[in-house]
């Protein structure tokens, strides 16, 4: 089952993927909203938590819609173009890596989540909710965003295991289950290291909650 990701197709699928992650909506939108670079404000990364601080809601809105698109097109465009399942996942996992390092931006972009919450509903619409209704949840009970992203994709990805062992019966039907849990697992870990910096904070007590003045 491992070697059907190696396969031309699936190489395909990863390059098509990393293309279209590697967009930088949150760099090309603030520049045409005329905020500046994105790069030298906050955290300097291109994602929509980052574009929140300039301080327009709209265009951080903006962001965030559109680095999730990009992550749904990835997949459906592999589904449509090469026509294989193992393709769609691994366009899936390519646009999360193209977010994370654009080849564009000397590898230096995002932190994924927005672009793997789309990846999710287009491989499984009921994770992509379950996804982000987790995400609502530990905001509420935590009040810390990067770490209600961390906990919800994780649990996430829980699921997709679960549900690959026949546990929580056919959320994952449109694509083989192990798969499936596979790659959302590779994803959520790369989610996970690219918020190093954030995990070091909430380790320390430092992490800034929600609403939070800084």
């Amino acid at each position: 089952m491992i070697g059907a990701f190696f396969t031309l197709d699936t190489l395909i699928g990863l390059a098509l993927g990393y293309l279209l992650g590697s967009i930088p909506f949150g760099l090309l939108l603030t520049r045409a909203a005329g905020l500046g670079d994105i790069r030298s404000i906050g955290s300097g990364n291109i994602g929509a938590t980052n574009v929140l601080r300039t301080g327009n809601k709209k265009v951080a809105a903006a962001t965030l819609l559109l680095d999730a698109l990009k992550g749904a097109a990835a997949v459906i465009i592999a589904l449509m173009v090469i026509f294989s399942p193992f393709a769609a996942l691994t366009a899936g996992l390519g646009a999360v890596l193209g977010h994370c390092f654009p080849v564009w931006l000397k590898f230096k972009g995002g932190k994924g989540v927005a672009t793997t919450l789309g990846v999710l509903f287009a491989l499984s619409w009921p994770f992509g909710v379950i996804a982000c209704l987790l995400w609502l949840l530990f905001a509420v009970l935590f009040r810390i965003s990067s770490l209600s992203a961390l906990l919800a994709l994780a649990t996430t990805a829980l699921l997709a295991w679960l549900a690959a062992a026949a546990v929580l019966g056919r959320l994952a039907m449109a694509f083989s289950p192990v798969p499936f849990a596979i790659i959302v697992t590779l994803i959520v870990a790369l989610v996970m290291a690219m918020h190093h910096q954030n995990i070091g904070r909430l380790l320390a007590g430092t992490e800034p909650r929600i609403g939070a003045k800084k």
